[in-house]
């Protein structure tokens, strides 16, 4: 069952930063080096130098965030709250129909406990790499300085409907990001309300959306200090499996060492029916259950859309598998062409070898057009209830299987782990 917990916030005082606008960022694993510059100018106080932090002259980066992060708690700068409380929080955002948004959710702590049923689940395959870095921070800090985005059931929007109330007193700060999005944060201290969200969720199961790697670290940290205590939990952003403003959008692969064009289309010709297709139509609707892709390349100016020939196909390569997991896009691409026709390994999808990613069909198609790809296969976005469907089975999906939009910001609140 998850235990679901308020927390005593370490905050940023906003008399001191001014806004949480200066101070939060995206996660750490979607800012790159122009933009943790753009960040760090606004304000001294951003939260990128500690929770993606770069230091000059040889230092140790993970030392630097140490120090920062306990001089900013010396100077007032954070502080730290009296009394546990939950943080309700909304998200305005435009997607990718033009139409505005709202997502709803919280931000609380959550009782680190091993994947399983009934508990908490992964969705995806994780990478050793992000794991190390992000255990070295969190013993550098003792402190979960950016959440974990998850999901539970919630048909009648039970949680929420308990939360709302608290979202009519002035909200505690907003922060609005480089896609638009703007997150509004309250803080509700409410015994009755804690209450009943906890044991709202006391036998919902929870499902990893965003911070995979945050949350393995969370249970490598938990099981080094031992016991129980403040390490035994970790800081979550929980939002409902139905909320209308949840959204998954889908990432589309680059191959970037694709070798002989003309074999890996003939590879791909002997697993899917093609028909030729303009650009409008390489990103597939949402579909009946039928596996398709849209395809472009380097070596042929026509794009086309590929439909598995034969779910016979997917059954063969992936007759180790769970049948949700045999139904699923990413996970078809995977066997029947990354491994086989292109014979990339898990170990080299882990580690972008040989393979990118790009968010939108536009900058797919500018990679295979400006020579920075060779190919790029156009996906459709993984419905959440497939999503769910998968985890339930057991098994992890590719990377990038899903992409949930928007990200939660890093910097709204931090939990302390000691």
């Amino acid at each position: 069952m998850a235990d679901v917990q308020p927390l005593r916030a370490l905050r940023y005082d906003l008399r001191t930063v001014g806004s949480l606008d200066s101070v939060a960022a995206p996660p750490y694993d979607v800012i790159d080096d122009a933009l943790r510059a753009e960040l760090a100018a606004r304000s001294p106080f951003s939260v990128v130098e500690i929770d993606l932090p770069r230091a000059s002259g040889g230092e140790d980066p993970y030392l630097h965030a140490q120090t920062t992060f306990e001089a900013w708690r010396q100077a007032g700068v954070l502080v730290h709250e009296r009394e546990p409380a939950l943080w309700p929080a909304t998200q305005q955002f435009e997607g990718p129909d033009g139409e505005t948004r709202v997502r709803h959710g919280f931000f609380c702590r959550v009782r680190v406990e091993d994947y399983g049923p009934g508990r908490i689940r992964p969705h995806e395959r994780t990478q050793p790499g992000p794991k190390e870095d992000r255990l070295r921070l969190t013993r550098a800090t003792r402190a979960n300085l950016s959440p974990i985005f998850s999901l539970f059931p919630d048909d009648g929007d039970e949680v929420w409907k308990t939360l709302e109330p608290a979202t009519a007193a002035e909200p505690f700060g907003s922060a609005t990001d480089t896609d638009g999005t703007v997150t509004t944060l309250w803080r509700c201290a409410d015994a009755d309300v804690i209450s009943t969200v906890h044991d709202a969720l006391a036998d919902r199961e929870l499902l990893i959306a965003d911070g995979h790697h945050r949350y393995e670290t969370a249970r490598v940290y938990a099981d080094e200090v031992g016991g129980e205590g403040e390490h035994s939990y970790t800081l979550m952003f929980l939002c409902s499996m139905s909320d209308p403003g949840l959204a998954v959008l889908p990432t589309h692969r680059l191959i970037k060492q694709a070798g002989d064009l003309e074999a890996l289309r003939s590879a791909i010709e002997r697993s899917f029916a093609t028909r030729p297709a303009d650009h409008g139509e390489l990103e597939p609707p949402a579909g009946d259950g039928a596996i398709e892709f849209g395809y472009i390349d380097a070596g042929d100016p026509q794009p086309l859309r590929l439909t598995l020939s034969d779910p016979a196909i997917a059954e063969q390569a992936l007759a180790d598998k769970p049948a949700p997991y045999r139904r699923l896009d990413t996970a078809v691409l995977e066997a029947v062409v990354l491994r086989d026709a292109l014979g990339l390994s898990e170990d080299d999808i882990a580690r972008q070898n040989g393979i990118a990613y790009a968010k939108t069909v536009e900058e797919a198609i500018q990679a295979v057009e400006h020579g920075s790809a060779d190919a790029a296969f156009l996906m459709r976005a993984t419905p959440i209830d497939q999503v769910r469907e998968v985890a339930q089975a057991g098994v992890p999906m590719p990377p990038k299987s899903t992409f949930f939009f928007p990200k939660v910001p890093t910097g709204l609140v931090f939990n302390l782990l000691e």
